[in-house]
């Protein structure tokens, strides 16, 4: 019943979902029309922000490819392919591919959100490999996977109430830091992690469909891909027929491994004296030289990176629209008029499903955690802090560690309707075919709804 469910629903969201672009233009007007509706700003104050926000995801935004292109460059490596060669005579089953690729994605998601593209591309070798693969339903597979990453190491919100001097501190809504203990140590942040480790999994095994035909991989492809020959085979064919320094030196390991060999050192440097710290920046340099040692020579690593970036154009164009709207609703001051207005009715025992509510919903017109928090933050501390008058100051980080995570599972949740992270997954899993965000989302709206009511539950009667 549940997968008659969700193929209606599916149908549903194929037929008026637009894509993520259309998207990202039908909530810059919404957001413009409801910020000259609903607020005090001038038009040209609208206008001004929706500009100037146009470029405050430009460096994130090129963190996201540069995540991207040098995740995929590491499959696209010999050593990967056989692993995952092997891995595929393990595997049988369609449904055993849909539980691995959503338990995968679960727990490494816990390390940082970026870890999406080794889900997507493990999903996506899996699917050229093994038959009876439902593709758009095993890429929302990869999407979902990915919700958890706000309970895990990379948790933006938790990670910059736990910083030094950081914007709340500064402007006096908070006199200090709040340790993770209080978010990531909670048991609410564990009861979430259990959530989605072992009950993301029993939701997709419930809404597996149960007929693929025409919708394989090699059904949905519009284009012969670089998979038939590999990138080594590839480099061979750019040989001369006969021998020159210039092949010599595109075909150089000893080159190229040198370069490795320092970024290897740099890393452990690192680590060692920062501790875990895997921020994005960290990680693509990660990714990076490991691509540089497994691919040995520069000639198939460019030629890795060649093909790692011919499907990046959804994060080079879209991003800067949806930062636009995330311009309008600080300039306007809509993103703080939404969150006062839910914190207005809050009480004792209400105040972490409204932020919850609140992530939510502002999600859709800043579908990033820390750029939403740094709207509707102070509004929600504020929340807290007029409801926990006469408390101590332990319980009263508890309740504000509480709200703000709840923001967090909201914004996080919510991302299931809302296309703007596909854009991570699509450069990977959608090469070489057609696909669009109608023909992933309806497959999210059952697990969407079944998460909301248990994390609903869980934000409001979880104790402290």
């Amino acid at each position: 019943m549940l997968t008659r469910l969700g193929q209606k629903f599916t149908d549903t969201f194929t037929k008026y979902m637009p894509s993520a672009y259309v998207f990202a233009l039908l909530l810059t007007l919404l957001s413009a029309i409801l910020a000259i509706l609903f607020t005090d700003s001038t038009a040209i104050i609208i206008l001004e922000g929706w500009y100037d926000g146009f470029w405050k995801l430009l460096s994130f935004g090129m963190q996201i490819v540069l995540i991207i292109i040098t995740a995929y460059c590491i499959a696209e490596s010999s050593p990967i392919k056989k692993g995952i060669d092997k891995l595929a005579t393990l595997v049988k089953t369609p449904t055993q591919v849909y539980l691995i690729i959503i338990s995968f994605g679960a727990l490494i998601s816990l390390i940082s959100f970026g870890m999406v593209v080794v889900t997507a591309i493990l999903a996506r070798e899996l699917a050229l490999r093994i038959k009876g693969i439902h593709y758009p339903f095993l890429i929302s597979c990869v999407y979902f996977s990915l919700n958890g990453w706000v309970c895990g190491l990379s948790s933006s919100i938790a990670l910059l109430l736990n910083t030094e001097n950081n914007f709340l501190i500064q402007d006096g809504i908070l006199e200090s830091t709040i340790s993770t203990t209080y978010s990531l140590g909670a048991l609410l942040n564990i009861s979430m992690i259990i959530l989605f480790v072992i009950i993301a999994p029993l939701t997709i095994w419930l809404l597996i469909p149960k007929n693929s035909e025409g919708k394989e991989l090699r059904d949905l492809k519009t284009e012969i891909g670089d998979e038939t020959t590999s990138v080594k085979e590839e480099a061979n064919s750019y040989k001369l027929p006969f021998k020159a320094v210039s092949d010599a030196l595109n075909n150089a390991g000893w080159l190229q491994l040198s370069v490795a060999l320092l970024g290897s050192t740099y890393i452990i440097y690192h680590f060692i004296t920062k501790g875990f710290d895997l921020n994005f920046n960290i990680m693509i340099f990660i990714f990076l030289m490991l691509g540089l040692i497994l691919h040995i020579t520069p000639m198939r690593y460019s030629i890795a990176m060649k093909r790692a970036s011919s499907n990046i154009s959804g994060i080079l164009f879209q991003y800067p629209f949806y930062a636009g709207i995330m311009g309008i609703m600080i300039a306007s001051g809509l993103g703080t008029k939404i969150s006062e207005i839910l914190a207005s009715v809050a009480t004792p025992n209400s105040y972490a499903f409204i932020s919850y509510l609140t992530g939510g919903m502002v999600n859709f017109a800043i579908p990033s955690a820390g750029g939403e928090f740094a709207v509707i933050g102070p509004s929600i501390i504020n929340m807290v802090k007029d409801l926990g008058i006469g408390l101590s100051q332990p319980e009263l980080n508890a309740m504000i560690a509480r709200a703000s995570m709840s923001v967090a599972y909201g914004e996080s949740l919510s991302n299931l309707l809302q296309p703007f992270f596909l854009l991570m997954v699509f450069p990977v899993m959608g090469k070489g075919i057609k696909i669009q965000a109608r023909d992933i989302v309806g497959y999210l709206f059952i697990p969407f709804i079944i998460f909301f009511i248990i994390q609903g539950l869980l934000v409001t009667y979880i104790p402290l």
